[in-house]
């Protein structure tokens, strides 16, 4: 902290040249002051928030004020975050009108750094914008944008490790008068529970809620432990009446409802789930990256336990069909594989799998860094498990999980991938593999067992049971 009394506003200082006005959160800004000020501040606010409003907000201080570069730079870092290849070019305009902004007023070097990022994340190297950005934290510690903003992307680049060390070491900065300080406890909240430290995560989660009681990001970190910790009572004891804290988001809110069915599954609720499913995760066709995960690894998780989804893949794999072509994130292509896989869609995802593949082998970029590791072999082993080949699908898949957290996501949304695999593996036969693989995954979980996990180890038990017989 430095000392500051943070309020809506709080006047202008002079530096180099440039006339800069402190925002909400005591951050130097050459925003122009009034109005624009304040949609500003709305939009960080809705920001930390996930709130839906969040490009209102960033639209309305662009009207305000055209040359405000911090702001078009901040607007092609969130295009990005979207994982779609034709808002690339959007974003591309958004870092040169942030030039031209900057060369017309120039900015102030914490500003600049924003522009950096986006720069270095078109130039196709994501982790030079978390550099960048981690720069402006060592004179900013107490800048929610800045972290909020590493945070997401280096969750997109399954840094959990990263996420954790980048918040613990500006923690000091956030007191009790700041106000995002609630916000800064969910995302380190988070990112307690992907690093496994999973009581200080709940701590930390609670603690989030009662000083920002929309912070669905702690909320949603606090679940993640439950599902962890194969606890799902008390999961849905925790989510029960704290609808409201996501209510007001954007499609994360589908996400904590995606949550909330996991839940229902691990308890063999399965009406329940697919009500969630057709009345709220579902509840708009979109083929957001994000909401085509929430679908296509709940479908797949329900057909794993046998239950029949009906016609549910369809509308997937039609979206997901026109999205073989991306590219911009393998997280997001290989659940578009789901849905194609899950839609019998052979053409398209022998399409899909031979672009992963192709990327991969280019290597330029980092998100083609990651098609080829682990994209390309986890894409083989999802396509030979949806024709049925479970020995090449356990080989694929078994090749991939070793590298799987470079997809990115979380623990949660990449176990869809670890119970391909252990399923493939009981049916192509590698039992004491798989077995190998179940116990891992509960080292994971503070030596924890969900339902799946005890239902594969009946399975497997069953089928050596033979061969401790014939051992006798």
């Amino acid at each position: 902290m430095r000392g500051l009394v943070y309020a809506e506003w709080k006047g202008t200082t002079e530096s180099d040249g440039r006339m800069t006005h402190l925002d909400a959160f005591g951050q130097p800004t050459t925003i122009s002051v009034g109005a624009g000020l304040g949609h500003w501040t709305a939009t960080q606010k809705a920001f930390l928030a996930h709130g839906a409003t969040t490009p209102d907000h960033l639209a309305k201080t662009l009207a305000a004020d055209p040359h405000f570069a911090l702001g078009h730079a901040v607007k092609g870092l969130f295009l990005l975050l979207l994982g779609r290849r034709e808002l690339v070019a959007t974003a591309r305009e958004a870092a040169a009108t942030a030039l031209a902004a900057d060369a017309d007023r120039p900015v102030t070097p914490r500003e600049r750094a924003f522009l950096d990022a986006l720069d270095a994340w078109l130039g196709g190297q994501p982790s030079r914008s978390v550099a960048h950005l981690d720069n402006v934290l060592l004179d900013h510690p107490d800048d929610p944008l800045a972290l909020k903003i590493t945070q997401a992307i280096r969750f997109v680049l399954g840094d959990a490790q990263g996420m954790r060390l980048s918040l613990e070491q500006v923690l000091p900065a956030y007191g009790d008068d700041h106000p995002a300080r609630g916000y800064i406890l969910g995302c380190h909240a988070f990112a307690l529970e992907e690093t496994g430290d999973y009581g200080p995560a709940v701590a930390a989660g609670c603690k989030a809620l009662d000083l920002a009681p929309d912070d669905a990001w702690g909320l949603h970190a606090v679940a993640h432990v439950y599902d962890m910790l194969a606890e799902p009572a008390k999961g849905l004891t925790w989510l029960k009446g704290r609808e409201g804290a996501w209510a007001h988001c954007n499609n994360f809110r589908f996400h904590v409802w995606w949550h909330k069915a996991l839940m229902h599954l691990d308890l063999g609720e399965t009406d329940v789930v697919l009500d969630l499913y057709d009345t709220l995760i579902r509840a708009e066709k979109t083929d957001d990256y994000r909401d085509i995960s929430n679908a296509t690894s709940l479908l797949m998780r329900l057909e794993l336990e046998g239950v029949d989804v009906g016609t549910r893949w369809d509308e997937l794999a039609d979206l997901s069909a026109d999205r073989t072509e991306d590219g911009s994130l393998i997280f997001a292509d290989l659940h578009y594989l789901l849905a194609l896989i899950g839609g019998r869609r052979a053409d398209a995802t022998a399409t899909l799998v031979a672009r992963i593949a192709a990327d991969g082998a280019s290597a330029r970029t980092e998100a083609a860094l990651r098609m080829a590791t682990p994209g390309t072999a986890a894409a083989m082993g999802l396509e030979a498990f949806g024709e049925g080949n479970y020995c090449a699908a356990f080989r694929g898949l078994s090749k991939a999980r070793r590298h799987m957290q470079l997809a990115g996501g979380s623990h949660a949304q990449r176990d869809v991938f670890e119970r391909l695999t252990i399923d493939a593996g009981i049916r192509a036969g590698a039992l004491c593999e798989t077995s190998a693989i179940l116990d891992e995954r509960a080292a994971r979980r503070a030596g924890r067992e969900d339902s799946f996990a005890k239902s594969r180890r009946a399975m497997l038990w069953e089928m050596t049971s033979p061969l401790r017989v014939a051992a006798e």
